[in-house]
């Protein structure tokens, strides 16, 4: 069975307009799911119906990802303003949003986020820099524990002192 070619324009009847927007929102969450999975990118997708409801997908945050979105179009309207008086800059921004990019990864990377793409030798370097990071947490710990405890024991001789100044009293 072939199917004919829809035209584009709005459905009059509102049934099937609901029934076709219904099976025509699943087909594009479907899509975007399986281009994240498949492809691991980082997709977003936001749809309001007629009425007014909200569907919405992230493959991953979705104010995290509509922050970057936010975050590389004002970069890129800047640019886009700008590069014909400010070349040097607008290579300078480019750079940088390139380099914002690559430590978004990077962190994405070191929580254990798409690391499919990753090689054999990526994947120790993560591990040693996870490791060297766990260490340093417990180094700091450590330091904050002894402190406290530095703490209590100048309390401590602080509510004894009090203790046997009260104790003399008594007597």
């Amino acid at each position: 069975m072939v199917r004919g070619k829809t035209q584009m324009r709005r459905i009059e009847n509102a049934t099937n307009r609901q029934v076709t927007f219904s099976k025509r929102r699943n087909g594009l969450l479907k899509k975007a799911f399986e281009l994240s999975v498949l492809c691991e990118a980082e997709v977003a997708l936001i749809i309001f119906s007629s009425t007014g409801k909200l569907c919405e997908f992230a493959s991953s945050s979705m104010q995290a990802t509509v922050e970057r979105f936010q975050r590389h179009t004002r970069v890129t309207h800047h640019l886009e303003r700008s590069l014909p008086h400010h070349h040097d800059q607008a290579d300078q921004a480019a750079n940088l949003l390139k380099e914002i990019e690559s430590l978004e990864d990077s962190k994405r990377k070191l929580l254990g986020q798409g690391l499919g793409s990753s090689s054999y030798e990526e994947l120790q370097q993560i591990e040693q820099q996870l490791q060297s990071s766990l260490a340093h947490v417990r180094a700091t710990k450590h330091e904050a524990y002894k402190e406290q405890i530095d703490q209590l024991k100048e309390k401590e001789k602080y509510l004894a002192a009090e203790n046997e100044k009260l104790a003399k009293k008594m007597k």
